[in-house]
């Protein structure tokens, strides 16, 4: 029977640990579309392994609005953070669509990482990876206004688009509301800033997608932004 680890992308390429002994310690479930899969405060310590589908985290702030974090699919794992110190969970994550999930225990995943140095390697630079991320992030948010941090987010989440060179595309077109809590603003706040875009001719709404026709021009105005700030 075929070992149900190889279906977890981040352990396809370790070859030095017995997953064997690991498999029936573990928990594999599907989630439905609008499901949580873990909420704030919760007191469990797993970690997420998705095999399938697509989640949302976010946090809350005591004032009570929600701060989108990221969005993770397959290929992905979260919730490694209380597996290594314990503290119970700070933030919401919620399955967007329809998701098939690993769910790992501490102790799972613990020995895994303390037996494979091919493990512990890819899970320090993960960790590694994701600090860096959300130190960018944070000086975005420390430095830039909101019109340029939407330009960043925009460019963050969208891709070149297909049969049209120089241009990208965020598929599918995104919520004004979600974006404005990624952004940490209000949803009236992204519609003025996405009108005032698309009157200049640099996004445009189509069925299936907001499409940058410039981005070159975000990517610029975002270098100005930046180097303005270092002359203060």
């Amino acid at each position: 029977m075929q070992n149900l680890f190889t279906r977890i992308a981040f352990f396809k390429d370790v070859s030095d640990v017995d997953f064997e002994k690991f498999e029936r310690r573990c928990l594999w479930r599907r989630f439905e579309e609008g499901e949580t899969v873990v909420d704030y405060e919760d007191e469990s310590s797993d970690v997420y392994f998705i095999i399938s589908g697509e989640v949302r985290i976010l946090i809350r702030t005591p004032a009570g609005k929600e701060i989108i974090l990221a969005e993770m699919r397959s290929g992905q794992f979260f919730g490694e953070l209380s597996a290594i110190d314990g503290v119970k969970r700070s933030a919401n994550v919620t399955a967007l669509t329809r998701a098939e999930l690993c769910i790992m225990p501490a102790a799972v995943f613990r020995d895994i990482i303390f037996a494979s140095r091919t493990s512990c390697d890819k899970t320090l630079k993960l960790l590694s990876g994701r600090v860096r991320e959300l130190n960018h992030r944070l000086a975005e948010l420390s430095v830039l206004d909101l019109k340029h941090r939407l330009y960043s987010e925009l460019m963050r989440l969208s891709h070149p688009r297909t049969g049209h060179p120089g241009e990208r595309a965020v598929t599918p077109p995104p919520y004004h509301h979600i974006l404005a809590a990624r952004i940490g603003c209000r949803r009236e706040q992204v519609t003025r800033e996405l009108s005032s875009l698309t009157a200049e001719g640099i996004v445009e709404k189509t069925r299936g997608a907001l499409v940058i026709l410039k981005p070159q021009v975000l990517q610029t105005r975002l270098q100005e932004a930046l180097r303005e700030e270092s002359r203060v």
